[in-house]
């Protein structure tokens, strides 16, 4: 599931970018992608996630703690994730 999770949150906050899971799997995104922040993400969000979008919580953090969350994949998924969300 790692390998894709990234493309299939891509997948969810495209179909659907003004949902809640949809905005709270991007912030989550966000929160990864800068390593100054500490990743300072507020864990409580992750009860307001579906049981199926918080396994998607779970497989970035993973990818975040093996240090993929950089680079030029990355950062192509993080512009298409911008792209749906600000319409």
């Amino acid at each position: 599931m790692i390998e894709n999770v990234l493309e299939q949150v891509v997948t969810l906050i495209e179909s659907e970018p003004r949902s809640g899971q949809a905005l709270l799997l991007y912030a989550l995104c966000k929160t990864l992608d800068i390593e100054k922040s500490g990743h300072m993400y507020m864990l409580k969000k992750l009860a307001d996630l579906t049981p199926e979008n918080r396994q998607f919580a779970y497989g970035l953090m993973e990818m975040m703690s093996k240090g993929e969350n950089s680079g030029q994949g990355w950062d192509e998924m993080l512009a298409r994730m911008d792209r749906a969300i600000r319409g």
